[in-house]
């Protein structure tokens, strides 16, 4: 790009040459935290702005011009292009935080577009700086809408809320904490980060092991189904589960070995531990540090993690639910759904139910209580349920009490966007998912979950990545995402990995299971193995196989892919009715 005309943007604005600069500057900082396509994405808006081209920074043109999308790039459903975006603006607030403090010039990309910003920052004896207000003068953005004003004060407690830079958070915020907003009425396990231990209190060792520290409380306070405390004189076990998450950081020349290990304070069991080895030949420290980080938050906080999984001796039985607190239905919950039956279903919904009476304004017991609900209708076969006429319209209610009460919730919006799938709004239930998404990118099951609906409303590509995604980050139950695998490479038209990944995933699960596994057997020509499959349908889940049709429609959006679906079980010798013969047939 030439920068021949280095003319100011503004009167009082920065030069073009300086921006440039500056943009150079933060791409090259060991704190500006992102991959490859980000800093192309940076690069790209703003390079763009400087040449007079923002008003042609939409979410299409990046898609084309960043991620190689093609011409029939839906930016609606597809959130690549949002997702990236975020990720920008986190990396950018770190940046200024960390390295960039005095910095003359501050490029932000303000939400709800992608036209950067560029501004003096306030304290630089540049122009546009106003000395007597205490605002910083921003520079009129190119579509016309002029000089606005915003206080840098605001600016950075926004930032500090946003991101993930724990050394900030223990500056920022009280001793017992969480990133967002805590669900009113929620209770959840508390987890007490000790004082990370070393061999080296006096050196750089010791710097690492408190950089170590400080990221895995910013990464644990992302997820709002735990309290996350700093100071053990502040925590108050009473009425809670707590743990204590221990570590010792070793160095050996350019090795780094972190050790940690999650304690559970009641019988001072050891739940989790895990060891995590570094060379600081290849990474920075704070890349490392960043990493790690995320891998301990992922293991110990997520609905799966060791957290919630330690809760097995308290699985939902109904001799425990009579004085069960809203943590204790949680749980519940998690037991049923690694038990996937009617009893732990029935005792589940139960104790959710007396917890939304007992606390109404429990955003995670309305959410929690709308998926159960919903899965009476979605595994209904799997369960031996005969759902209820209203059994939608509850899930619908628990999942609007629950975004009501707390609309950023992770869970809340996990739910707002199942049920919204399965009453055919794709449109909301790709925007919840989104949303929910980008609060907490950590939480394995929101990943999964928004990679099946993505991928079943025909977002294959962006939906398959997530799904693998949460399969690595053990997001459970298991066999649930390895089906959706299945179905991604049945999509593709690679019938041997789908099969493989059909054969993984745990066939007793769910019938849907079996039914996806006969379809691909169809499409194979596999006729005789398709029969065994087919026969087991019959006895044990003769409804769906009437309703075939039905079921396969409420889960893939697309007729493309229902045909394809449907084809294969045509080649396994099931004989799929028509559409309007089966509507007239269930009525």
């Amino acid at each position: 790009m030439s920068t021949a005309k280095a003319e100011p943007l503004s009167e009082q604005g920065p030069k073009i040459e300086d921006i440039l600069q500056q943009m150079e500057r933060v791409l090259a900082s060991a704190d500006f935290h992102l991959p490859e396509r980000g800093r192309k994405f940076f690069r790209f808006v703003v390079t763009e702005t400087l040449e007079g081209r923002s008003q042609y920074l939409k979410a299409f043109t990046i898609a084309n011009e960043i991620f190689g999308r093609q011409n029939s790039f839906d930016a609606q459903n597809d959130p690549v292009v949002r997702i990236e975006a975020g990720r920008i603006r986190r990396g950018l607030e770190r940046y200024y935080l960390v390295a960039g403090q005095s910095d003359a010039i501050v490029i932000t990309i303000p939400k709800g577009g992608y036209v950067p910003r560029f501004e003096y920052a306030r304290g630089s004896h540049s122009a546009g700086q106003s000395e007597h207000t205490g605002h910083i003068d921003l520079l009129p953005s190119s579509n016309g809408r002029g000089r606005q004003k915003l206080s840098m004060a605001a600016l950075l407690i926004g930032a500090l809320v946003t991101m993930s830079v724990a050394g900030f958070y223990v500056m920022a915020t009280p001793d017992i904490f969480t990133l967002h907003d805590s669900p009113a009425g929620s209770s959840g396990p508390m987890v007490v980060v000790d004082m990370f231990q070393t061999d080296d209190p006096d050196g750089r060792e010791f710097d690492i092991a408190q950089g170590l520290r400080d990221e895995v409380i910013g990464q644990l306070a992302t997820f709002n189904d735990l309290v996350v405390v700093v100071d053990p004189s502040k925590a108050n076990y009473k009425g809670t589960a707590g743990y204590s998450l221990q570590a010792s950081v070793q160095r050996d020349g350019d090795k780094l070995r972190s050790i940690l290990r999650l304690v559970r304070r009641s019988d001072a069991a050891v739940v989790w531990a895990n060891n995590y080895d570094a060379d600081l030949r290849v990474r920075s420290i704070l890349q490392i540090q960043a990493d790690i980080g995320q891998q301990i938050a992922i293991a110990v906080a997520q609905p799966y993690g060791a957290v919630f999984l330690s809760d097995n001796d308290n699985a939902a039985r109904p001799d425990v639910n009579a004085a069960a607190d809203a943590y204790d239905c949680t749980s519940a919950y998690y037991s049923y759904r690694r038990a996937m039956n009617l009893q732990s279903h029935t005792a589940a919904r139960e104790c959710l139910q007396r917890a939304t009476l007992r606390s109404p304004k429990s955003a995670r017991s309305w959410a929690l209580l709308s998926l159960i609900y919903l899965d009476a209708m979605r595994f209904r076969y799997k369960l031996g349920m005969v759902p209820e006429a209203a059994t939608m319209e509850l899930a619908t209610d628990a999942a609007e009490r629950a975004t009501s009460i707390a609309p950023n919730d992770t869970r809340a919006l996990q739910a707002t966007m199942l049920v919204s799938f399965f009453n055919n709004d794709t449109d909301k239930a790709l925007k919840a998912g989104a949303a929910a998404y980008a609060q907490n990118s950590n939480d394995a099951e929101v990943a999964g979950e928004y990679g099946l609906r993505l991928a079943m409303s025909g977002k294959w590509q962006s939906g398959c990545e997530l799904i693998s995604r949460a399969l690595n980050q053990g997001a459970g139950p298991k066999g649930y995402y390895e089906v959706g695998m299945a179905l991604c490479a049945f999509t593709r038209g690679d019938l041997q990995a789908a099969e493989l990944w059909s054969r993984m995933c745990d066939l007793e699960y769910n019938p849907m299971h079996r039914l996806v596994l006969l379809s691909i057997l169809g499409a194979e020509g596999k006729s005789a193995e398709a029969t065994k499959e087919r026969d087991w349908l019959n006895v044990n889940a003769p409804e769906m196989m009437k309703n075939i049709r039905r079921e396969v429609s409420l889960r893939l959006q697309r007729k493309e892919d229902q045909d394809r679906f449907l084809g294969g079980l045509r080649g396994s010798g099931i004989a799929v009715e028509s559409a309007s013969a089966e509507m007239i047939s269930s009525n």
